[in-house]
């Protein structure tokens, strides 16, 4: 991490030392790409990646991506324009918005990033409105950074609850003050259909969900489930049931799973599609992204 960055946050406002500390001592020159994640909680997932040239081809993913450059310069195209942020700097990413990734420099680059449920940060206004939108991917923005560093800060350990409940009511309070348009007012009766939908689509993810069974379990027909659901939760049903098979599969692969066997558990239907969306979604393949793993350290 350029030391600069660092001490200009410390002259404006105090750090936590330990977040510091621990994100300064995870720059390391001469490093090998890799990439390492943290223990999964609540749906939350954290990771470091470290990478030299084009890290990630373009795809979406169905969370909030929110995070802090440490070494280097972190370009992406992002919303038709290319992007770079440099150490210091937060970067946020929409849910369901394509972007790719790239270290800018021949140096390499290393981030951490959190990839956070829209579901957790509409729960902090019991999901009365929608999700806020911030138009700049890169920001200056001291008490966001802090918020990411304490929750980005040990990669090792799951953090409590009460500190999960702390950084993700931060990062919400970040996000709407840096939201780009107004939201608007979920009423309560499409709040309930949304919700439900959603518990249906977590519990049968390995199932093949049909808009009429959604239709008839909500009360709302598939057109404005659809629009509701993307309000309150970032993506379509359609690609949030993707997702949640996308997690089992991780989960799949992290404990050695055969790629064909992961496929048909995670109810996909054949190692072929599985490995298409895979693709779509993380940029990189299922076999690349478990090589990353394994050169974590």
């Amino acid at each position: 991490m350029q030391k600069n960055s660092v001490r200009g946050f410390q002259e404006t406002e105090p750090l936590a030392r330990h977040a510091v500390s621990s994100l300064e001592r995870s720059c390391k020159t001469g490093f090998a790409d890799g990439m390492h994640i943290a223990p999964p909680s609540r749906g939350i997932e954290r990771i470091e990646a470290r990478f030299h040239g084009n890290g990630f081809s373009p795809h979406r993913h169905d969370t909030y991506a929110l995070g802090l450059t440490l070494h280097g310069v972190q370009t992406f195209r992002y919303r038709g324009a290319g992007r770079f942020s440099n150490p210091g700097n937060v970067i946020v990413l929409h849910p369901d918005e394509v972007h790719d990734g790239a270290a800018g420099t021949e140096e390499g680059l290393i981030y951490r990033m959190i990839y956070l449920p829209p579901d957790l940060i509409g729960a902090v206004n019991g999901h009365r409105t929608s999700l806020p939108f911030v138009a700049d991917p890169v920001v200056r923005d001291m008490r966001l950074w802090q918020a990411l560093a304490d929750i980005l800060c040990d990669l090792e350990h799951e953090p409590g609850d009460l500190a999960l409940d702390d950084v993700v009511m931060r990062v919400e309070a970040g996000l709407r003050r840096r939201a780009s348009s107004r939201v608007t007012t979920v009423q309560a009766a499409a709040r309930t259909a949304v919700l439900y939908a959603r518990d249906i689509l977590e519990d049968c993810c390995r199932e093949e969900i049909r808009s009429e069974a959604l239709e008839a379990a909500t009360g709302l027909d598939r057109y404005e489930l659809a629009r509701q659901f993307r309000r309150l939760l970032g993506t379509s049903p359609h690609h949030y049931l993707v997702m949640r098979r996308l997690d089992r599969a991780k989960q799949l692969m992290a404990a050695s799973g055969r790629l064909a066997d992961v496929a048909a558990d995670a109810g996909f239907a054949d190692q072929a599609h599985f490995t298409r969306h895979f693709r779509k979604t993380f940029g990189m393949t299922p076999g690349r992204w478990i090589a990353l793993r394994k050169n974590a350290r």
